[in-house]
């Protein structure tokens, strides 16, 4: 049976990059991204949700969002879902948490959302190369 793992979000970064390198020397940096969801209620009134998501980037991408972003920093993020699991040392109770493995990125201008999102945009992929993934 086919399946696809792909995510794309543009949101806001809610906390500076946390920078850190694996002791085979592999950078990861980890960041938290707001992203909103606004729709209309059957009432007509305007709605908002607010969702946090955890984001990890690896290699060069992970070097280059540390260096270059800041909490409140705007991205688009192209990734795949990932399913941590490990053992609580306080409960013992086995725990879980979903998080996003960034594959490609764009730095968004602060304020400014890409106004044609079905054009390519300019990426880093994980392997630090400039060519966008598809």
């Amino acid at each position: 049976m086919a399946s696809v793992n792909k995510v794309i979000l543009i949101g806001n970064l809610t906390r500076a990059p946390e920078l850190r390198y694996t002791p085979k020397g592999s950078a990861v940096a980890e960041v938290g991204l707001a992203v909103n969801r606004k729709w209309k209620d059957d009432s007509g009134a305007t709605r908002e949700e607010t969702t946090f998501l955890d984001i990890t980037f690896w290699g060069k991408s992970a070097e280059n969002v540390a260096k270059f972003c800041t909490k409140g920093s705007p991205l688009y993020i192209e990734g795949r879902l990932h399913l941590d699991t490990w053992d609580d040392k306080t409960s013992g109770q086995k725990r879980s948490k979903v998080r996003i493995i960034a594959e490609a990125f764009q730095f968004l201008p602060t304020g400014q959302r890409p106004t044609n999102t079905s054009a390519a945009p300019e990426s880093t992929r994980p392997d630090g190369s400039e060519e966008y993934p598809f």
